[in-house]
């Protein structure tokens, strides 16, 4: 993975191309990031893909991660590896709550990653992110009928409780 200043660098030639989409940068336990602007992830994504020197042509894993909390609430993580280097950099993309009948919603890369198709259903399924312009957003994991968001932090835990009455009147 490239280090804090390689990092700097790769946002340097980013940036040329498309000004102000990298918001930041981060460095933490030796993972790089890029944190960009989320209406601008196809255009950095692309760049990290085909620019020459940077060769990110793998998409090894696209997760979100719920930091409520805090807003923005959702982080959508893009894992890219240049295999050639044996490489990995991470992109993420920083999404707003827009409210209990909005989803929050980014641009679809399976376009640029084929491999997103099915990392793209299950981060809608179990966080209700939109990815506009998928080929098939649908829940992939849970019932068509479902409703809800399993994976977000403020998502009920528990269930239905279970009454044991089988042998009550033995401990009543």
């Amino acid at each position: 993975m490239p280090d804090a200043p390689g990092l700097e660098l790769i946002r340097g030639e980013i940036e040329r191309d498309h000004p102000d989409s990298v918001l930041a940068t981060s460095f933490d336990r030796g993972q790089a990031a890029l944190i960009v602007d989320p209406t601008q992830v196809l255009a950095v994504l692309g760049r990290l893909r085909d620019a020459p020197g940077h060769a990110y042509r793998f998409l090894s894993s696209l997760h979100v991660a719920d930091y409520l909390p805090a807003e923005p609430r959702f982080g959508v993580h893009y894992e890219l590896i240049n295999r050639d280097r044996v490489e990995r950099l991470r992109v993420k993309a920083m999404l707003a709550d827009p409210g209990d009948d909005v989803l929050p919603a980014i641009d679809s890369c399976v376009g640029l990653f084929p491999t997103a198709e099915a990392q793209e259903r299950e981060a809608f399924d179990f966080f209700g992110i939109t990815f506009t312009g998928h080929p098939n957003l649908t829940r992939i994991l849970m019932p068509d009928d479902y409703v809800g968001w399993p994976q977000r932090r403020d998502f009920p835990v528990g269930g239905e409780p279970v009454t044991f009455t089988y042998n009550e009147h033995n401990y009543g």
